[in-house]
């Protein structure tokens, strides 16, 4: 009888931890859903504006328009939600090394691995205590220490922490003084991320110098439009009209200017392509991330839209 209790308590025990460990992998990630609809919402546009472009439909607006509207859809809410996660996870991991270095202090005066984590779980690590906490509630429900590292490099799930987690369970698994190991794995951690802030710091230079290029092309746009292409049309008509008067019927040369409407369209579309590529280029420039540079691509779509429509461009 006393053996059927004892193993009953084992397997609730171990229901338990199992209810735990599938807890706290749960993953609260709609960067899918999010770029779904995008899509879904951009392609409705761009039948909109396929419509429009065959004359289907009044509504204003060029089919240049519509496809831009469809870009900004399929980027903004998911560049910007994207990249609000990614500054999530970057500062848990501004604070790892602080955690790692406590863990290995207090593994120098003897205690196990999960006895460290749970005391440095009493600590303040910004953005990365909750995660502390959650890995010391699963040591105190019975999961080993090397699965509760396991699981918050799951949740967090970037290169530098699984590589860090990584290291740290096997050398757990093989014994010794993983004190050490856990300072070394620290100060790794932040001579990488040092390294990634100094490449930020030194490409946000040719981000700049993005924005800059694509707002002197909206620029040029408009002192195209706003100067030489009326004194084009306005010298154009001057000819046509000293033809008329004078009786000519044909010049070896004109000014065609009814293509002054197509040529202000080609701006147009030319705008569009550069914000969207523009900002994917800026993005990747940044940090290497090509969900960054929809958040931009968003931004110089406003820009562009604002710029050629709004102001006179277009």
């Amino acid at each position: 009888m006393a053996k059927k209790k004892k193993k009953q308590k084992k397997e609730d025990r171990k229901e338990k931890i199992l209810d735990v460990s599938q807890l706290t992998t749960k993953k609260r990630d709609y960067a899918r859903t999010i770029l779904t609809i995008g899509i879904i919402v951009a392609v409705i546009l761009f039948l909109i504006g396929a419509i429009d472009a065959i004359g289907g439909l009044k509504t204003g607006l060029k089919w240049i328009d519509f496809v831009a509207f469809g870009l900004m859809a399929i980027s903004g809410p998911y560049g910007f939600y994207v990249t609000y996660r990614h500054k999530k996870v970057k500062e848990i991991e501004s604070r790892l090394p602080d955690f790692l270095r406590d863990v290995a202090e207090a593994g120098r005066f003897g205690m196990t691995l999960a006895e460290a984590v749970k005391v440095a779980s009493r600590g303040r690590y910004g953005k990365l205590t909750p995660e502390i906490r959650r890995m010391a509630a699963q040591i105190d429900w019975g999961v080993p220490a090397a699965d509760a590292m396991r699981l918050f490099a799951e949740r967090v799930n970037t290169p530098l922490v699984n590589r860090m987690m990584s290291i740290i369970i096997k050398a757990n698994d093989a014994g010794g003084s993983v004190a050490d190991v856990l300072t070394m794995v620290a100060h790794d951690a932040r001579e990488t991320m040092l390294n990634e802030n100094e490449r930020k710091i030194a490409m946000s230079t040719y981000m700049v110098v993005t924005y800059i290029a694509f707002m002197v092309f909206i620029a040029t746009i408009f002192i195209l439009n706003s100067t030489f292409l009326p004194k084009m049309a306005e010298a154009g008509a001057q000819v046509a009209k000293g033809a008329e008067a004078a009786g000519i019927t044909s010049l070896p040369a004109t000014i065609q200017t009814e293509v002054i409407p197509q040529v202000q369209f080609i701006f147009v579309v030319a705008v569009v392509l550069h914000a969207f590529g523009d900002g994917i280029l800026a993005g990747v420039l940044q940090d290497g991330r090509i969900s960054n540079g929809l958040r931009h691509s968003f931004i110089m779509l406003i820009i562009g839209f604002i710029g050629t429509r709004v102001i006179g461009g277009g």
